[in-house]
């Protein structure tokens, strides 16, 4: 019968909180920059012009149809090789996990703002506003409400794919669970706490989510 020791991780738990805290900094970073990737593209796909839809569409189906484990692997060796340019683990997890994420989010923002009632935009053309001002102070904010429960879906989808990163030797939570189960020969305990530390955080935020989501509904109802 297997004895568990956790105790043996006491000595690495500085290494786990640091692998913690680089998973919770690169969560923010690819989130906020797919947000404003997924807004743009989302925006774009809406255009009636070709030249513009059409690209915003091409890099949306590629991004979700190819798996980002294969599009991180790319991004750090595939793009020095075409581009010249050397970048770093870091940089390439940033860049695959933002456009990886922002074309998820821009189908979010392109289902939102069709989700408004065309009435919407043809009251703000009668009284002269032009396209922009009528989806920055009409349609936006009405969309982004119905937005909001998609919306921090995937930002906690984005939180579950970092743990990919250590495959780019990224010293995120999962990386320095390796690291501690390589020395200490023990990988049920490592992994057991590294699970446990990625619950931690995600539990709350997938309960805050939908609470956030049954009170939205409740109000649309009332």
């Amino acid at each position: 019968m297997y004895h568990w020791d956790f105790g043996a991780l006491w000595p690495y738990r500085h290494l786990l909180l640091d692998g913690l805290l680089y998973t919770l900094m690169f969560t923010v970073a690819c989130v906020v920059l797919g947000l404003i990737v997924g807004l743009a593209a989302g925006l774009a796909r809406l255009s009636k012009s070709v030249l513009i839809s059409g690209p915003a569409r091409a890099y949306v189906e590629l991004f979700r149809c190819t798996p980002v484990l294969v599009q991180l692997i790319w991004f750090y060796y595939a793009l020095p090789v075409l581009s010249g340019i050397q970048i770093s683990p870091a940089t390439a997890s940033v860049l695959a996990l933002a456009l990886y994420g922002g074309a998820f989010y821009a189908e979010i923002f392109r289902a939102g703002v069709v989700s408004i009632d065309l009435g919407q935009t043809e009251a703000g053309q009668a009284i002269g506003m032009t396209r922009p001002q009528i989806m920055r102070r009409i349609v936006l904010p009405q969309a982004f409400k119905r937005m909001i429960p998609p919306l921090m879906s995937q930002s906690i989808m984005q939180l579950k794919n970092t743990s990919l990163l250590s495959v780019l030797a990224i010293p995120d939570l999962l990386y320095q669970g390796q690291s501690a189960a390589h020395e200490l020969y023990r990988p049920l305990e490592c992994y057991t706490i590294v699970a446990i530390g990625y619950f931690i955080v995600l539990f709350p935020a997938t309960v805050f989510s939908k609470r956030l989501e049954t009170r939205l509904a409740q109000q649309d109802r009332s």
